[in-house]
């Protein structure tokens, strides 16, 4: 079992910067695969970027080049810095845990870009 809390979402305009974070209840070490994920109004669920305990990043053809995927083991913290941000990113993002047999999500935080 692993609790996720998100923050540091808000309104900010096109070309802004905003850093999410999300705070483990247990250390990320032991997490295969931690990652962010985004839902717009109308949209599926998708994936913004992740990194595997091995050290692999992914990342969405959407955000590479503007988004940062990171993570600090002692505050058992992932971040996802958010640069560029352009209109088309206004969704909720999640916190994602996942392993072979397990996958938590966290409650979300809104993001709102204007144009």
């Amino acid at each position: 079992q692993v609790q996720l809390a998100e923050s540091g979402g808000g309104l900010v305009q096109a070309g802004g910067s905003l850093t999410l974070s999300c705070a483990a209840s247990r250390p990320i070490v032991s997490i295969a695969a931690m990652g962010w994920y985004r839902q717009a109004p109308g949209k599926e669920r998708e994936l913004v970027a992740l990194f595997t305990r091995a050290g692999s990043t992914n990342y969405a053809d959407s955000v590479k080049g503007r988004f940062t995927i990171s993570r600090d083991n002692a505050k058992n913290t992932v971040y996802l810095q958010m640069n560029s941000l352009e209109p088309e990113d206004t969704a909720v993002y999640y916190c994602n845990a996942a392993g072979g047999k397990y996958t938590y999500w966290g409650q979300g935080t809104q993001v709102t870009v204007s144009s």
